[in-house]
């Protein structure tokens, strides 16, 4: 059973910037993706970002330039800096996996294909 643990969001004013990672237990090395997704009270479950295995990113419109998801394999630990940050960007960050052979950018639209998720952790940007 993987488990995915997120760190400690946090509260920052706008222009700000934070860091978020999810560590990856009892992990397969058979992952395709590697996602943060977000949920507000405004907005439902949006895709922000993956990264794949050939390391290969892509991201919502809504953070493109601002935000960088990277990971770091011998640490099976995944991150996402998010930098720029505005009150819209406000929400509860999860990360999830897909354990199984998946064309990435499918998932950014369709969470509910990933097959893990992290407990998920809030991030408040202040205006």
């Amino acid at each position: 059973q993987v488990q995915l643990v997120e760190s400690r969001g946090g509260s920052v004013q706008a222009g700000g910037s934070l860091r978020l990672s999810c560590a990856a237990f009892e992990y397969t090395s058979s992952w395709s993706c590697m996602n943060w997704f977000r949920r507000s009270p405004v907005k439902k479950r949006e895709g922000v970002g993956f990264i794949d295995r050939d390391g290969s990113t892509n991201y919502a419109d809504s953070v493109l330039g601002r935000f960088t998801i990277s990971m770091d394999a011998a640490k099976n630990t995944l991150y996402l800096q998010m930098n720029s940050l505005q009150p819209e960007d406000s929400a509860m960050y999860y990360c999830a996996t897909k354990t199984t052979p998946l064309d990435c950018n499918r998932s950014l639209r369709r969470p509910a294909l990933m097959d893990y998720w992290g407990q998920g952790t809030q991030v408040t940007v202040s205006s």
